[in-house]
């Protein structure tokens, strides 16, 4: 049985996908089953992943279904106790297994892993900025507080031990946007984040992508599922109004008034900075203004996304 399992799940990602895998194959630690997950794809992607020979490589083809659909069929083939998962258009350092397989090993008890990120823009790297103290290289968080930045768990970031799943449930297949996110949800209310500060994986920044698209934010379904938690947690509650904050701002966009509304009557703004409060009150002329010069300012280097 080997040490990780690494899912990636693959939909039309020909321009990333072997550079994606490669990154994989010249990993320092060697203990490891790739799972690949095409989802349907319509492109070239199946013939960049062909071209690579590996034993390690295990390969599987389907019908498009969803990357949660996708991930699940992962996680249901891996022969390992510990699992990760990778974005067919992200990156790993090359020691970014040796590092898990040496905080697994040190910290037998805990269950749930995550490195620090990296943004790639055209002009430079990026380091994400986290709310995690800077104590030591590495801290045992909770996922609500040290989320009130960048996430501390992302998907191509992390190692999450099988019984998790079979504690958690898998992703859920009835959401289409975030369902990564609402996974991560339900991880912090039963377990800490081991959060490693080290920069080991990187995300590739397009403002075309899905992640960053205007229709791309939490669904009724998802805020409804946790309504019950918030009112008894406050961490969760300021983290679920730091994601209504973004539906709201994406929903104004789209001239989506209805559903702003609704999702904006939710809000908690003593959770909200000013800034994030005020942009709410904004014309949506002027927001599609500051998030165009946001976007150039990510592209160059110098910013992140307004909708966090």
């Amino acid at each position: 049985m080997p040490y990780f399992s690494i899912i990636v799940p693959v939909f039309n990602k020909q321009k990333f996908v072997a550079k994606t895998l490669k990154s994989v194959l010249v990993q320092t630690f060697l203990d490891y089953e790739i799972i690949i997950v095409n989802d349907g794809s319509t492109d070239n992607s199946e013939a960049e992943i062909l071209a690579l020979h590996d034993t390690r490589i295990r390969y599987y083809s389907k019908k498009n279904e969803g990357v949660a659909v996708a991930r699940n069929f992962g996680i249901e083939k891996a022969t390992s106790d510990l699992i990760c998962f990778l974005d067919a258009d992200d990156y790993w350092y090359p020691n970014f297994l040796e590092t898990m397989h040496r905080f697994s090993a040190e910290l037998p008890d805990q269950k749930v892993f995550a490195t620090a990120i990296e943004i790639e823009t055209s002009k430079k790297y990026l380091k994400a900025q986290y709310s995690v103290p800077k104590k030591s290289d590495f801290e045992i968080v909770n996922f609500f507080d040290g989320s009130q930045k960048e996430c501390v768990l992302w998907t191509s970031s992390v190692c999450i031990h099988k019984s998790v799943f079979e504690k958690v449930g898998t992703f859920d297949v009835k959401i289409k946007h975030g369902e990564d996110t609402e996974m991560w949800i339900r991880i912090g209310l039963e377990l800490p984040v081991v959060f490693i500060r080290k920069v080991l994986a990187r995300y590739v920044y397009d403002a075309e992508s899905v992640s960053r698209n205007s229709n791309y934010y939490f669904e009724h379904y998802t805020f409804d599922k946790y309504a019950l938690e918030e009112k008894k947690n406050p961490a969760v509650k300021k983290y679920m109004d730091l994601n209504r904050f973004s539906a709201v701002i994406k929903c104004h966009l789209n001239g989506d008034w209805k559903t702003a509304h609704e999702i904006y009557a939710e809000i908690n703004l003593k959770n909200l900075s000013v800034k994030k409060r005020l942009l709410l009150q904004l014309p949506t002329f002027l927001l599609k203004v500051l998030i165009r010069m946001q976007q150039i300012l990510v592209t160059i280097g110098l910013g992140t996304s307004v909708f966090r």
